[in-house]
C-alpha cells in the first residue's frame, strides 16, 4: 500500500493508496480515535457494489453505522441533499467525535464533506472515493460543497477528511465514460505542475484505460502528491492552489449551461483546458504545440475539446459569477509551457469570444489513431 501525508500540522492526514484495499479500512479505523455512530453517505449504485461491505466492517469495529443514500448525479449536489443528512444526524443525535463518511464519486465527497464542516461547526469525516476523479482530485484537498442554481460549487466551505481511502480495484465497476472523464484531472496536474507526469499520460494511457492495477497506483499517487504538495503549501486558495482550477473556469461554466446533464465534470474540464491553452496560444503567451500536446493527449483518451453551441453572451453573464472572480476580473490559469502555468484575471473580452468561436469546430490538425 502507498502513503501520501497532506501536511497541514495538526490538521495532516493519509491518503492510502493500494489494490484490493477496500476491505481493509476497519483496521486503520481505530487510529482514528472516532466516536460510535458513523453516517456512512453514498448512493443507491455504490451501496449495491460496496455499502454492505463497509457497513460489515464498521459494525465489526465496534462502530454504529447508519447508511444515507442520496440519487446518484451532480444534478443533486444541492442544499436539499444536504438537509437531508442533517435531518438524520439530528433525529440519531450524531455528536462532536461522530463521524462521516463519503463512500462514491467527487458528488458524495462534496455534500458529505460540507455536511461534516457545518455540523455542529465540524465532525471527522473519511474519504473513500469510487470514482478516478473522486481519487485523484477531490477527495483531497479539503474543498466541500454544493451548487446553486446560478452556478456551481457557490455554497462550500474548506474543510479537511481525516482519511482518504483510495482502492483502485473498484475502477473496475466504474462505467468507461467515467474512467475517460477522469483522466480530465490527471492531465491537469502533467499540464500544471510536472512535464514528465504528462509524458507518462501519453505513453501509458492505454494501460490505464485497460485497468492495468500497477499504472493505476502508480498514476493516483502521483496525481495525490501533486495534489497534496499543493495543498500543503496553500491549503485556502490565497495563492499556489488557485493553479489546480486549470480548465475549470470554462469548464464550470459549460456544466452550469447545460444543467449538468450533457457532460460529465472531466469531459467539460477537457473543453476547458483546451479552451485555456488554445487562448494562451492566441495571446502569445504559449506555443501553439503546447496546445497541440493537450489537445492530442485528450483525444486519444476518448474526451472531447470542442465547445457545445452556446451563446457567448450567456457563458459571459456565468463567467461573471464564478467562484474564482476576483475584484470582478475573471480569472483563468492557463499553460505557458508543459509543467507551467500562469494566473491572469485580464483577458481582454475580445480574445477571449474569438477563441470561444474558434473551438466550436474541430481542430485544424489530424489526431493520431488511438
Amino acid at each position: 500500500m502507498k502513503n501520501v501525508r497532506v501536511m497541514l500540522g495538526p490538521r495532516s492526514y493519509d491518503i492510502c493508496i493500494g489494490h484490493n484495499i477496500i476491505n481493509n479500512l476497519k483496521d486503520y479505523l481505530t487510529n482514528l480515535s472516532l466516536g460510535k455512530k458513523v453516517a456512512l453517505i453514498t448512493n443507491p449504485i455504490i451501496k449495491r457494489l460496496y455499502g454492505d461491505g463497509i457497513y460489515n466492517q464498521l459494525t465489526a469495529a465496534g462502530l454504529k453505522p447508519t447508511i444515507v443514500e442520496l440519487p446518484a448525479g451532480e444534478r443533486y449536489k444541492t442544499l436539499k441533499s444536504v438537509n437531508k443528512i442533517y435531518d438524520l444526524l439530528i433525529k440519531e443525535r450524531f455528536e462532536r467525535n461522530s463521524a462521516v463518511i463519503a463512500l462514491g464519486g467527487g458528488v458524495i465527497g462534496d455534500i458529505a464533506g460540507f455536511v461534516a464542516a457545518t455540523y455542529l461547526r465540524g465532525v471527522p469525516y473519511i474519504q473513500v472515493p469510487t470514482s478516478l476523479v473522486a481519487q485523484v482530485d477531490s477527495s483531497v484537498g479539503g474543498k466541500t460543497g454544493v451548487n446553486h442554481h446560478l452556478g456551481k460549487n457557490l455554497i462550500g466551505a474548506f474543510y479537511q477528511p481525516v482519511l482518504v481511502w483510495i482502492d483502485v480495484e473498484v475502477l473496475k465497476t466504474l462505467p468507461r465514460r467515467e474512467l475517460i472523464a477522469g483522466m480530465a484531472e490527471v492531465i491537469k496536474y502533467g499540464v500544471i505542475m510536472n512535464e514528465g507526469f504528462f509524458c507518462f499520460i501519453e505513453d501509458n494511457y492505454k494501460k490505464v484505460l485497460a485497468l492495468d492495477q500497477e499504472t493505476l497506483i502508480k498514476m493516483v499517487e502521483r496525481s495525490c502528491e501533486i495534489k497534496a504538495g499543493v495543498v500543503s503549501a496553500d491549503e485556502q486558495e490565497k495563492g499556489l492552489r488557485a493553479i489546480l482550477n486549470f480548465g475549470h473556469t470554462i469548464g464550470h461554466a459549460i456544466e452550469t449551461i447545460t444543467d449538468y446533464k450533457r457532460y460529465k465534470h472531466g469531459e467539460a474540464i477537457s473543453i476547458g483546458m483546451v479552451f485555456a491553452a488554445k487562448m494562451a496560444s492566441r495571446m502569445g503567451i504559449c506555443d501553439k504545440e503546447v496546445y497541440k500536446r493537450i489537445d492530442r493527449v485528450c483525444r486519444l483518451i476518448g474526451l472531447d475539446t470542442t465547445l457545445p453551441d452556446m451563446e457567448f453572451k450567456d457563458m459571459w453573464e456565468i463567467l461573471q459569477r464564478d467562484k474564482k472572480v476576483v475584484n470582478e476580473m475573471v480569472r483563468f490559469v492557463v499553460p505557458l509551457r508543459l509543467g507551467e502555468v500562469k494566473i491572469i484575471d485580464d483577458v481582454d473580452r475580445d480574445i477571449l469570444q474569438d477563441t470561444v468561436q474558434s473551438c466550436y469546430s474541430t481542430n485544424n490538425f489530424e489526431c493520431p489513431p488511438n
